[in-house]
């Protein structure tokens, strides 16, 4: 988590810093495109939704719309919040499902209590770390973030937040606000000891506090930290993927049942799991 200059946040403002041509890089690099779709799978993984009942979920920091395209193809209805006009017009021109709503996160979710089922934010949060204004306090609008998004939530849901810490400073300042404004949970991270695979997931439960998700994998030891914030967590990367869905193996898909097994769902012997599941439709 070593600081880096070329970091995208320390470069301008996220609705200076994303402008045309930012935005059409998200809507036509398939790099991009696979990345962003895969961190939202998982994402919602981490949710634990309710299997086959569609949600109304949140994306913080939706940009152009990529995270929304696998909420909708999960059979979700979804509301996109964004800083960046020029990532919001690309999103209409794209024509995604879900609604569209133009906002800074810092200044709070103007959304109505109990709206959502479940909020996801992917490469987002980070941005709220820093002060692009005098009157720029991050703590104070991350808190003023949490804090809203915490009444928007139903109780018992949860918001994840795939997000790239600077450092493990950052990390804190991020759970404490979250903890602050009455949240629980941690911190998962997937593939501990790969500089370039790794990935940060905030897990965040309202109102009831949950088991936080372990990692696939070898398992490794919870670390506690203050407010009872947990960093855990790592997930075996199979190997010679080269950016490509591992999905359709075996081993895949008795990982995934075994991950149900410790949601303490129940799974039949002769239960499959290949590709994106799509809801029943009856």
């Amino acid at each position: 988590m070593a600081s880096s200059c070329r970091r995208p946040e320390h470069m301008a403002p996220p609705e200076v810093f994303y402008n045309e041509e930012e935005a059409k890089k998200y809507s036509q690099n398939s790099r991009m495109i696979e990345i962003q779709s895969q961190m939202s799978e998982r994402a919602v993984e981490l949710l634990n939704l309710p299997e086959g009942q569609p949600c109304f979920l949140l994306d913080v920091g939706c940009g152009s719309g990529l995270s929304g395209d696998y909420l909708t193809e999960e059979g979700h209805c979804w509301v996109g919040v964004d800083i960046s006009t020029a990532m919001l017009d690309v999103a209409l021109e794209r024509e995604v499902e879900g609604d569209l709503v133009l906002g800074d996160m810092g200044h709070g979710i103007p959304f109505r209590a109990g709206t959502f089922d479940g909020c996801i934010s992917i490469s987002a949060l980070q941005w709220l770390c820093n002060a692009d204004k005098k009157t720029h306090s991050p703590p104070k609008r991350l808190y003023r973030f949490f804090s809203t998004l915490y009444s928007s939530l139903k109780r018992g849901a949860r918001a994840v937040f795939q997000i790239y810490p600077e450092n493990s400073e950052q990390l804190e300042l991020i759970t404490a606000q979250a903890m602050r404004a009455g949240f629980s949970g941690g911190m998962v991270v997937d593939y501990p000891n790969s500089s370039k695979a790794k990935k940060f997931f905030l897990c965040l439960f309202a109102g009831v506090s949950g088991v936080l998700p372990k990692g696939l994998g070898t398992e490794t030891s919870e670390k506690n930290v203050p407010n009872q914030v947990q960093f855990s967590g790592q997930r075996s990367r199979f190997k010679n993927m080269k950016g490509k869905s591992a999905k359709k193996g075996r081993d895949w898909i008795l990982e995934k049942k075994e991950r149900r097994r410790r949601q303490g769902r129940d799974v039949r012997a002769d239960t499959k799991y290949t590709g994106r599941q799509r809801r029943p439709h009856f």
